[in-house]
């Protein structure tokens, strides 16, 4: 939907934020992707249950080589019948803070025909799931037993306060490097078409797949949900804890791990999904990391959406956006750029699905983004063009929406009024 012009502009837009920031290190200086791209060695600890459990070798932590526990699952195991577990595509899922590998999450993309991957970045390993009446018996509050050869706590100081000395301590760098070697053992599995990959995280797992989808080029999608880059900036949680490095921890932290400095090289289609008030990735830092995507991308921003692993997780848009770009499935709707004229907005879009609806959200409020109370109206569309009358004069962050016949929304950017 975008002009010549508008690309270019984009484009610009993403260099004058980098130029801002300071470039970040090449990926390959910091992530051996030679080296990452190979099949690790992989113990199978259950290769019989309905969700598997497995071991796969990751990167040197204190000198020593470390293990990463992961749960697998196919359409043909959960079923128990893995004779058309054929060239199947498949999904690597990264957990947040406080969680681990989901018996839960694998469960629910082998139910929706992926081969699904799930790890632990606490170098720990869960209770194995249980099931009744070959169902899946949810349980998202598990035991989880620490590897001998885990790698690095997914904690405070392991996420900041190692920056600098030794790389292998860092937990960012061996959370990038154990997803992508997740991904080079999925795609070495027989039933698993190699070409035919995702990746999707929650929170710090979005965090991690802003800058994994940055790295490792070989997946057709990603969706990053919550996490984003620009930490150290604006009213990000994490500012803080950044902000307490000495200057030369705090630049080179930045350089290395926050995504802002990575998701300029970002080239697999990628679909961000927020809501307006999240603390924990502000709304303006996302728009920000949205912005410096130079390839596809699309933005699914919903007014007060919880923040919550199986909040995280639950909209349908996730699913339907990997499927289109790995299986070719119909597309979410496409909003492009809201023009303001004559006292109406205005936004040009394509659809795969004829729309059902079409809203503008905005907010009057000033102060902190997570506390400010936000408003919807209905806007009107016919095949081409959305339609709302004028935002009011006194608001100060606004964006607009559009949701298909299967419920499916995308929004556009948000546009921030004023610089409060």
């Amino acid at each position: 939907m975008r002009s010549d012009h508008q690309r270019w502009l984009c484009a610009f837009v993403a260099l004058i934020m980098l130029m801002e920031t300071g470039i970040g290190e090449d990926s390959t200086q910091i992530w051996n992707l030679n080296e990452l791209s190979r099949t690790p060695g992989m113990k199978w600890l259950d290769s019989t249950s309905p969700i598997r459990s497995l071991t796969y070798e990751s990167e040197v932590f204190e000198g020593q080589p470390t293990s990463v526990f992961a749960f697998y699952a196919t359409p043909g195991t959960i079923t128990g019948d893995i004779s058309n577990d054929k060239n199947l595509p498949a999904v690597v899922l990264i957990h947040g803070g406080g969680g681990t590998a989901f018996a839960d999450w694998v469960w629910l993309w082998a139910k929706r025909g992926y081969a699904a991957i799930a790890m632990d970045l606490s170098g720990r390993q869960p209770d194995a799931p249980k099931f009744k009446d070959g169902e899946l018996i949810s349980n998202m509050r598990v035991n989880r037993t620490r590897l001998a050869d885990g790698g690095p706590e997914h904690g405070h100081a392991q996420k900041f306060n190692s920056a600098g000395g030794d790389i292998d301590d860092d937990w960012p760098y061996h959370a990038v490097a154990s997803v992508v070697r997740a991904h080079s053992l999925v795609r070495s599995f027989a039933e698993v078409d190699p070409d035919h990959t995702a990746v999707t995280g929650i929170s710090w797992g979005g965090y991690t797949t802003c800058i994994v989808a940055s790295v490792d080029h070989r997946f057709k999608a990603a969706v990053p949900v919550y996490g984003c880059g620009f930490l150290y900036d604006g009213e990000s949680v994490q500012r803080s804890a950044i902000g307490a490095l000495d200057e030369t921890q705090r630049q080179l932290w930045i350089r290395r791990y926050d995504p802002s400095s990575h998701l300029a090289r970002c080239r697999v289609p990628i679909l961000f999904v927020n809501g307006t008030n999240d603390k924990h990735y502000p709304l303006r830092s996302y728009s920000r990391s949205f912005q410096l995507v130079p390839g596809p991308k699309q933005i699914r921003i919903q007014v007060r959406m919880g923040h919550s692993h199986q909040a995280g997780w639950q909209p349908a848009e996730i699913g339907l956006f990997i499927d289109n770009h790995v299986l070719g499935k119909a597309a979410l709707p496409i909003p492009g750029i809201p023009q303001r004229k004559d006292g109406a907005v205005s936004v040009k879009y394509r659809s795969d699905i004829p729309l059902a609806s079409a809203a503008l959200h905005y907010t009057t409020s000033t102060g902190p983004l997570v506390d400010r109370t936000w408003i919807t109206v209905s806007a009107t569309f016919d095949e081409k063009t959305l339609r709302a009358a004028d935002v009011p004069n006194d608001a100060t962050v606004w964006f607009m929406s559009a949701t298909d016949q299967r419920g499916a929304m995308a929004s556009t950017d948000v546009v921030f009024v004023s610089a409060d």
